[in-house]
């Protein structure tokens, strides 16, 4: 078992049982031009973090890793898009509009792929979901299960959002879940302060959270231990 000093308390994986799930690292979110900075948003907190992310896939990759990356996306027909969603918050540019990158969260569009720098590779496992939340409407458990993941270190944006979501339908479903704290982001850095306190409040209600740093050193001290 590979320990980690984190937050609240240590944190302990086999790796042989953990994924790595990679939360929503898409064009339109990320990359400035893209749907997110069309609202006005500053991306810049977001692509701030893909060093770290590319860092922790290298470091899954390299110990063995399921590697699980999601993408929020909805059929071109939007048959899987409830209309409550699409017109949240009364938007200019709605999902299915054409975008700065193509079809807002439309499957196959560009703004849809994951940024090329952290795109998925041959054997990794790619969820689209339609929701917030990683397990929702997805075979994500039946993957896990299949595989006997027990356990998920989670990255990805947004904090508040996609990636709390996805961490507490990961609660619910028995997973324990480390949360690297910076290899996710948010819009707005306190919000993804504040989630990460609340994620780990009360003892871990949520999960764990430690830094990539924290991640690293444990991994070279249990391949030292373990040639």
């Amino acid at each position: 078992m590979i320990g980690i000093d984190a937050i609240p308390y240590p944190y302990r994986f086999a790796p042989g049982s953990t994924a790595l799930l990679v939360i929503d690292m898409q064009r339109d979110f990320v990359e400035e031009g893209g749907f997110g900075s069309a609202l006005g948003n500053d991306v810049r907190p977001l692509m701030a973090i893909v060093p770290a992310v590319a860092a922790l896939l290298q470091l899954a990759r390299q110990a063995g890793m399921l590697v699980v990356h999601t993408r929020e996306s909805h059929l071109p027909d939007l048959s899987d898009c409830p209309p409550a969603k699409r017109l949240r918050g009364n938007p200019s540019l709605g999902i299915g509009d054409v975008g700065p990158m193509g079809r807002i969260l439309v499957r196959g569009e560009p703004g849809n792929q994951i940024l090329p720098q952290l795109a998925p590779i041959a054997g990794e496992v790619v969820i689209d979901k339609p929701g917030k939340g990683a397990f929702y409407a997805t075979d994500l458990q039946a993957q896990l299960q299949q595989r006997g993941i027990t356990h998920l270190l989670v990255a990805g944006v947004t904090t508040e959002v996609c990636v709390q979501t996805s961490m507490r339908e990961a609660n619910d479903r028995g997973y324990e879940c480390l949360v690297i704290e910076d290899a996710c982001a948010s819009y707005f850095p306190a919000f993804h302060q504040a989630t990460l306190q609340m994620l780990t409040a009360q003892g871990g209600i949520v999960g764990w959270r430690a830094t990539l740093a924290q991640l690293q050193a444990a991994l070279a001290a249990f391949t030292g231990e373990h040639p």
